[in-house]
């Protein structure tokens, strides 16, 4: 049974991405912040996240803000199975959320992405973690993303470029770096 589509903004004073400023005037007055987070670990995971970033950038009705460093992590979920390489973005976009989305899931048909069983290995994985207050619940697309305040590979890059993040319906990204402390989490040197 689909489940039922639910979007409100979040509560005013929980503001995803503060620290990123005001969205850039080139894009018209419906321009949105969106965080991604970026992982791979097949095939070259550092050159695929890297190249994934570029294309970020390069996608239409969308600018890269920010884009944080790259991290080492163990995947979770399935053991042995090679390291993981990850990265958040910051975006603005006019796209809506669901435009968006799709637009991140034709990125991972460019590099390859199967999407075989949960967890498994990847040439590369983009989530759509946040936009702008949002709280949608659709059959597609959750946001915030369900699981984001418990990967550390999501929340140390993401304060890295957006110190100030809020999880709408969560709180501070920051709040939940003691939960997830114990997840192995290295920030590769350039």
């Amino acid at each position: 049974m689909p489940r039922a589509s639910r979007a409100q903004p979040a509560r005013p004073n929980e503001t995803p991405g503060s620290a990123i400023g005001p969205l850039p005037p080139d894009l018209n007055r419906a321009s949105h912040l969106a965080f991604v987070a970026l992982g791979a670990n097949l095939a070259e995971p550092v050159r695929q996240v890297r190249a994934a970033g570029e294309v970020l950038a390069g996608l239409p009705d969308a600018r890269l803000l920010r884009m944080s460093s790259l991290y080492r992590t163990a995947p979770v979920g399935i053991r042995g199975q090679p390291d993981f390489i990850n990265a958040v973005a910051a975006l603005a976009t006019t796209l809506a959320p669901h435009e968006l989305l799709d637009a991140l899931f034709a990125v991972e048909r460019r590099f390859g992405r199967r999407r075989d069983f949960p967890q498994a290995p990847r040439t590369l994985d983009l989530d759509l973690l946040l936009y702008d207050q949002l709280l949608l619940d659709s059959e597609r697309l959750r946001l915030p993303h369900p699981r984001m305040h418990l990967r550390a590979f999501v929340i140390a890059p993401l304060l890295e470029i957006a110190p100030d993040c809020r999880i709408p319906g969560r709180g501070s990204a920051a709040a939940w770096l003691p939960a997830v402390s114990w997840q192995r989490v290295e920030r590769l040197v350039p």
